[in-house]
């Protein structure tokens, strides 16, 4: 069987694979995880051939011979994974195997996430597993907080961030307004937003509407140019009850919490072409938010030599992608098989990431008693975040914490 956590693509984006490979057993995750990967993995799907078909017809023309390998998978595959999935709510035990109960707890970290509980029962002894999957933040957003756990004999925790600590929350309503009117006022330019389609986009609207709400947005076009990231906001508001309660009572006066004047949702690619010939400045939305795939991409393609223009990355961006190299500094990168030249501004803001941060993700596991943890397990980060976190809850108190290595076995 799958247990999925939650429904980002570096979690969710091989099931397509697995299942065409031959997998047939139930995937497990929430309702709202569900959801979204329905609308995801299609897209996946449609970027794996689309991709594929565009390299084979470049190598075509160069007289090279295209890969026989073909897409990682197909829209074909979309299907018969989708059908193999069960849904648990959170707080709700289910025997998942003999011997082997589930129980997902709010991960707070975008709709539908969440952490991982096994209690596995070999009939003489019973071990108590937790996986954090992605941890989220314990600030005012649209989502509760990450939820505390029952004691655990064995935890799996990320560690994104586990080397430093955001900008207070206060402060990212008063960044984001002067990022808008340093480019789109000061400068007349177009501020390009690269943001994951699902978490960052919502919570960018969701602060850009309180803006407009307050009469404290410039009048600049807001375009979305997204399909996934549309499809993924009408999922969003669909499941306003798992809203943190004061975004609830928030809904009551403003059900659209991601629609305001100037807004505009683009769907077609007619669309999204005519956003790199407007002159006057606006903000564009585009997924992907590390820059790899997708919209985005053209609009970095035709913005960055640009100086009146901005990029403003709103998340991590790993080691050797597109996004990091404009973070870095470089002063050309290689875009659509274009060498493009970086005049535009960069600029990066943490708040809107949806990982913890240092300090958070050692809040998040307060819940726990060091000394009954029998290991700690670090994974998903950089060495430098993985070796810090390490550091940090050594001194917490957990005794025996490890960042395992490809091709490593531990005996639980």
């Amino acid at each position: 069987m799958l247990v999925l956590s939650h429904a980002h693509i570096d979690h969710s984006g091989l099931i397509p694979r697995l299942v065409a490979e031959g997998f047939s057993g139930p995937i497990w995750s929430t309702p709202a995880t569900r959801d979204l990967c329905t609308i995801m993995l299609v897209d996946s799907a449609h970027i794996q051939e689309y991709d594929y078909a565009f390299d084979a017809r470049r190598a075509k023309k160069r007289g090279r011979v295209p890969e026989e390998s073909g897409p990682l998978y197909t829209m074909d595959d979309v299907a018969p994974a989708m059908q193999l999935f069960r849904t648990a709510d959170y707080g709700e035990a289910v025997g998942i195997a003999p011997g082997i109960t589930l129980t997902y707890t709010d991960a707070g970290h975008i709709l539908g996430s969440a952490a991982v509980h096994l209690e596995i029962d070999d009939g003489e002894r019973v071990l108590k597993l937790s996986f954090s999957g992605d941890v989220g933040r314990y600030v005012d957003r649209l989502l509760p907080e990450p939820a505390p756990f029952r004691q655990a004999d064995v935890i799996i925790c990320e560690s994104t961030y586990g080397d430093r600590d955001h900008a207070p929350v206060a402060e990212a309503e008063e960044e984001l307004l002067r990022h808008v009117i340093e480019v789109c006022v000061d400068r007349g330019g177009r501020l390009i937003i690269p943001a994951f389609s699902i978490g960052k986009t919502q919570e960018l609207l969701y602060t850009l509407n309180a803006l407009s709400n307050a009469g404290r947005l410039p009048r600049v076009p807001v375009f979305v140019d997204s399909p996934l990231a549309i499809s993924a906001t009408q999922i969003v508001q669909q499941y306003g009850q798992l809203f943190r309660p004061a975004v609830r009572e928030e809904m009551r006066l403003d059900p659209e919490l991601f629609d305001f004047p100037g807004v505009e949702y683009v769907r077609s690619p007619d669309r999204s072409k005519e956003l790199n010939t407007i002159k006057k400045p606006c903000i564009v939305i585009s997924a992907s938010g590390m820059m790899e795939a997708g919209r985005v991409r053209h609009h970095l393609l035709h913005g960055l030599p640009d100086p009146a223009n901005g990029v403003l990355a709103v998340g991590f961006c790993a080691p050797g992608t597109l996004g990091s190299a404009l973070l870095e500094g470089a002063k050309e990168v290689h875009i659509l098989h274009e060498q493009v030249p970086v005049r535009a501004s960069v600029r990066k803001m943490e708040f809107y990431s949806a990982h913890a941060d240092r300090g958070e993700l050692v809040r998040y596991l307060k819940c726990q008693n060091p000394a009954k943890v029998k290991r700690l397990f670090l994974v998903h980060g950089v060495e430098r975040s993985l070796l810090a976190l390490k550091e940090n809850l050594v001194g917490q108190g957990f005794k025996e914490v490890s960042i395992p290595r490809k091709g490593e076995r531990f005996e639980l």
